[in-house]
């Protein structure tokens, strides 16, 4: 599903990732907590995900404060340190302002 978004601009935060190999032990469950985290979080508009050999997940946030108090929210640092010990080789995040959108 798509994020539903309001007319643009507005933040992005783009986390692409490539998982380990190692059994992802939580890892399933740790995801579906975040979305549910986020979600609680003020300035929270919507998330889109998808993995195949990467990983993209989008969150969409109404500025870039809101996305980066979400960095520091302490479920999710928790979250992070466990990825970069367990689950991810490697990944990037990189923000953005959307500036235009369009679909169909």
């Amino acid at each position: 599903m798509f994020a539903e978004t309001p007319p643009p601009p507005y933040t992005a935060v783009i986390f692409t990732s490539i998982r380990t190999d190692a059994d992802p032990d939580g890892y399933a469950a740790t995801a579906a907590r975040m979305d549910e985290l986020a979600a609680e979080q003020p300035g929270f508009l919507g998330i889109e995900s998808a993995r195949s050999d990467l990983g993209i997940t989008v969150s969409y946030w109404t500025s870039a404060e809101h996305a980066r108090a979400w960095k520091q929210v302490a479920e999710h640092l928790l979250a992070q340190r466990t990825g970069r010990e367990r689950w991810y080789r490697g990944y990037r995040v990189r923000i953005a302002t959307v500036e235009r959108e369009y679909g169909f």
